[in-house]
């Protein structure tokens, strides 16, 4: 993940708190460059719920450029950067991955994870330029 992704996604937690924000990370070769902002449609501090509008608008932008959705990444205001029992039963594909920006210490908690069937697998974040 670059250190842009890392900066935007965190940006954008702390100005949709105490509400959970949520959006899209694409990329291409494993390498996450660019995150897309999507309304929550839950307007929720405990859950969200990605604009169907906002994914597939950025899904034919990304596919005109030749690139992908390789995961989603969504705000916990006020709890830790693990995933919530929400977030588990809602997480339909293993090979998504789920970055998790917790607010409740500065600086702020970035957490990413693969999420299967109630299964968790963390995932590294190495930042880079």
């Amino acid at each position: 993940m670059t250190l842009h992704v890392l900066a935007g996604i965190t940006g954008h937690a702390r100005s949709e708190a105490p509400l959970e924000c949520c959006g899209l990370l694409a990329g291409e070769g494993g390498l996450i460059d660019e995150y897309i902002e999507t309304r929550n449609l839950r307007s929720s501090g405990v859950a969200y719920q990605i604009d169907p509008v906002d994914h597939f608008a950025a899904l034919k932008r990304l596919r005109a450029r030749g690139r992908a959705i390789l995961g989603a990444y969504h705000s916990h205001p006020r709890s830790a950067a693990v995933p919530s029992p929400t977030d588990l039963a809602e997480a339909a594909d293993g090979e998504f991955i789920h970055v998790i920006v917790s607010l409740v210490a500065e600086p702020p908690d970035v957490r990413a994870y693969r999420l299967d069937g109630g299964h968790v697998a963390v995932v590294s974040i190495a930042p880079v330029p």
